[in-house]
């Protein structure tokens, strides 16, 4: 009886963390200079995408990437390292500081330009990461105005035209929404149809009370045919209120999630919290 019970324990097990591997595992890289090297993130087995966060002006004539006093001369060879290992690398816009935004059209332009003579595939002469390319840009727009950011994707898209682009895809686009369904800052944009992959942030803002984790995803799922994916706290220090236990994240979300037919996967935020409680480990991703 004993070793019958082993046995069946042992397959729920197996059974748990299948259930638990589909789909990406995104992490955010750069809000803590304690966090280690991006290429030491992407030694981590468990991730598939790394975004790089964040440039955090823009829209005014000024730019500025604000990775928490990581040397930005290192991260070019770390994003060739990254790409090499099979995982995505991308540049994160916005954030959570208000040094952002697009008052015009123009705005949207030069924005699209700086992207993708900086990051992208572009011949800027000043390029922080050197000959290295980000395989794309997430809208992480948490302040400021609504306007013009459907015009920065379209921009960006029109790269992956087959007859500009030699890659399958030369510009990702991935977007870090709020909980609350719709969210306003990025609802034009999102509308465009263009994103590759939402990422819906179950924290930060006080809008997702945790009876309504469910169904406010499954608002997301519905109304986006790309794939989207659940994004939690990897420690109780980053939102405490939001947070849920890795033992804990398959019975209250991803067992229900998981069935969605756009479902992709899960995003921890992040890197440094990761690192410290070895959460995207603990929570089989």
């Amino acid at each position: 009886m004993a070793l019958t019970q082993r046995l069946v324990s042992l397959a729920v097990l197996l059974l748990f963390s299948a259930c638990l591997a589909t789909g990406d595992t995104v992490v955010f890289w750069g809000r803590n200079k304690y966090e280690g090297s991006l290429r030491e993130a992407c030694d981590n087995s468990h991730y598939t995408t790394v975004v790089i966060s964040f440039l955090s002006a823009f829209g005014h004539g000024t730019y500025k990437l604000d990775i928490s006093g990581h040397p930005v001369s290192a991260v070019g060879e770390d994003i060739k390292y990254c790409q090499s290992k099979g995982k995505s690398v991308l540049l994160a816009i916005g954030g959570q500081g208000g040094e952002y935004s697009l008052p015009s059209s123009k705005a949207a332009t030069e924005l699209h330009d700086y992207l993708w003579n900086t990051y992208l595939r572009g011949n800027g002469a000043n390029r922080p990461f050197g000959d290295a390319v980000v395989d794309g840009i997430d809208f992480f727009i948490d302040q400021g105005a609504t306007e013009h950011y459907d015009e920065v994707a379209r921009l960006l898209y029109e790269h992956n035209k087959p007859n500009v682009c030699r890659a399958t895809v030369c510009v990702m686009l991935t977007a870090t929404a709020r909980c609350g369904f719709p969210d306003q800052r990025l609802e034009a944009a999102l509308d465009t149809g263009l994103f590759n992959r939402i990422h819906v942030k179950l924290f930060g803002d006080g809008r997702c009370p945790k009876a309504q984790r469910r169904a406010t995803f499954e608002r997301w799922a519905a109304a986006y045919p790309g794939r989207v994916l659940v994004g939690v706290v990897a420690s109780q220090d980053a939102d405490a209120e939001a947070y849920i236990a890795p033992e804990s994240l398959y019975n209250e979300l991803l067992q229900y999630f998981n069935k969605l037919p756009n479902f992709g996967g899960v995003m921890i935020w992040n890197r440094y919290y990761d690192k410290l409680t070895n959460y995207s480990a603990r929570a089989h991703l």
